[in-house]
């Protein structure tokens, strides 16, 4: 059988984000048509997956103002988390896309800026049959984990911050 997968990566540990983009990087070289759409990250940042996602032609879109623990206006926060899942929404429904991303996307349930049955309902009702959907984030949904294709947990064994190795560009970013 062939059909659009729900694809799911939480954790605790690191590798999430980079997992999907490794996906996108899959997808693109088989000609998908792909969509990215960042709900933490700042509308600002040029980290290393924009950058190569430019080169290579993947639309891409970032609609979070930085890490929610470091945000001054949390309206703003919450206003730009919404704005993202009503752009999220318009692009899984176009049916234009074969895979679309939705990175850190989890938290915009997990914080209860979004209603996960609202979330959940409206994928079952509108996501496309052939529409690879992968969400990322930490903590993510019972119920997201149930309607899932494929849940992957990535769970911290060792990491270099925790021996004072600060986050590298090309690696992390």
């Amino acid at each position: 059988m062939k059909k659009g997968l729900l694809i799911v990566n939480t954790g605790d540990g690191k590798g999430k984000s980079t997992a999907a983009f490794g996906m996108v990087l899959r997808a693109w070289g088989r000609g998908f048509r792909i969509c990215v759409i960042q709900f933490i990250k700042a509308e600002t940042g040029q980290w290393g997956e924009i950058k190569a996602a430019k080169k290579l032609g993947i639309e891409w879109h970032t609609t979070g103002d930085g890490f929610t623990w470091t945000s001054k206006d949390m309206d703003e926060t919450i206003a730009r988390a919404r704005r993202g899942w009503e752009l999220a929404k318009e692009k899984i429904s176009s049916n234009q896309y074969d895979l679309i991303v939705l990175d850190e996307f989890t938290y915009t349930m997990v914080y209860d800026w979004l209603n996960i049955d609202d979330v959940m309902e409206w994928l079952r009702l509108n996501r496309p049959p052939n529409l690879h959907l992968v969400i990322t984030g930490r903590s993510a949904p019972q119920a997201l984990i149930e309607h899932a294709d494929l849940v992957t947990e990535m769970n911290p064994v060792k990491h270099p911050y925790d021996q004072g190795i600060v986050a590298q560009a090309g690696v992390e970013f």
